[in-house]
């Protein structure tokens, strides 16, 4: 039974999973967006996450870990420097998974893997029901 075992193992050797996770991560802090499979995209979420927590603790002991996680000390750099400090402000949740559909070759579910900005959350905070585009019906009808 696999009761209380949180880890995806994604088909892979623990070694080759950590690598792809860090490769991952990294592309994201690098790219802002990447896209891959659901899978992949939610085990990544994950670790991106708490290297964000790390970043925002931002002592040296955290930013260690982080390299040893992520083994990019440039991309932990921009992380700590960048990334962490956007999200001040918030408690998680740092990252929104968008699903794209199916992918042609082998059908597998794809997705695009990005990070929240707090200005994206503003704006659609900000707009009301009655003034979005696709014809709905507005209350004085």
């Amino acid at each position: 039974m696999r009761h209380r075992k949180r880890t995806i193992k994604l088909g892979r050797t623990s070694a080759h999973r950590e690598s792809l996770l860090a490769g991952l991560v990294c592309d994201l802090i690098h790219c802002k967006r990447i896209t891959t499979t659901l899978p992949k995209a939610r085990a990544a979420r994950s670790l991106a996450e708490k290297m964000v927590t790390l970043g925002k603790r931002g002592d040296l002991a955290a930013r260690r870990r982080a390299i040893s996680k992520l083994r990019q000390p440039i991309r932990v750099n921009e992380l700590f420097e960048t990334i962490a400090r956007n999200f001040d402000g918030r408690s998680g949740g740092y990252t929104r998974i968008v699903k794209r559909g199916k992918r042609s070759s082998d059908n597998a579910e794809m997705v695009i893997l990005e990070w929240v900005e707090e200005g994206e959350i503003s704006a659609a905070q900000s707009v009301s029901p009655t003034g979005r585009a696709g014809g709905g019906k507005s209350a004085e009808s």
